[in-house]
């Protein structure tokens, strides 16, 4: 996995949240939380796995919606920060983080109704070793999230502390078939790449948001899209 002892560290998991969703980074987090209800649909009493769950931004939301979700992460700090946001939204009996690798997953054969990774496939050098690993502990339902290898997102992944590991529409697709999964779902987002937005007042944000769904909704502009949601089925 790229950037392991960057993503590790104290002061990152302190200032992980602050830093990517606060002024115009609200937006990028609300479009995340939606793009995950979206696809699970009702989680009542679903049994969910979620691959590096960092500081716990799903898990906590899922929980309050009666999931009962596992949160798995690499990170000790990462955890401790998700920790004290379940405590803080009263549901930290409801959920259970654990640390772990996702390339060696600590739970038997189709354990779970949902397993997800959210900002996960872009630091993967296996991708595939990890879908199989998901598809291993699902019974049903795999959905992740990837940078797109032909949009801006590429003008600026040199800069990135851990860089990005970007896919193509067609690469993906590959890695579905490789792991036998039906895709039912996919949804294409984000024109511009979220460091602007980060760096943006949300008001600001807000315009910039409406010009990029309306580039978005112009014939082929779906194709200019940073982020894509895929949604499969075993």
């Amino acid at each position: 996995m790229k950037g392991q002892e960057w993503y590790q560290a104290d002061d990152v998991a302190e200032e992980y949240d602050e830093k990517r969703f606060s002024q115009g980074g609200r937006l990028i987090d609300r479009r995340e939380k939606q793009a995950v209800l979206n696809a699970v649909g009702p989680v009542e009493d679903k049994q969910i796995l979620e691959i590096a769950c960092g500081t716990g931004r799903f898990t906590a939301m899922l929980a309050e919606r009666g999931a009962d979700i596992v949160g798995l992460d690499i990170s000790g700090p990462m955890l401790q920060q998700g920790r004290e946001r379940a405590q803080s939204a009263g549901v930290a009996d409801h959920l259970e983080y654990m640390r772990g690798d996702a390339g060696r997953l600590p739970f038997p054969d189709d354990h779970f109704d949902v397993v997800f990774a959210m900002r996960f496939f872009h630091l993967a050098d296996t991708p595939e070793e990890f879908l199989r690993e998901m598809c291993r502990v699902s019974k049903d339902q795999i959905f992740f999230d990837t940078f797109n290898r032909y949009s801006t997102r590429s003008l600026y992944n040199w800069a990135l502390p851990m860089g990005s590991r970007l896919y193509s529409g067609s690469e993906v697709h590959s890695l579905l078939e490789a792991t036998d999964l039906e895709l039912v779902a996919a949804e294409h987002d984000w024109i511009f790449p979220y460091g602007l937005y980060r760096e943006l007042p949300n008001r600001v944000a807000s315009a910039v948001r409406w010009l990029d769904g309306s580039i978005r909704s112009l014939p082929l502009g779906e194709r200019l899209a940073s982020v894509s949601y895929w949604d499969a089925r075993l």
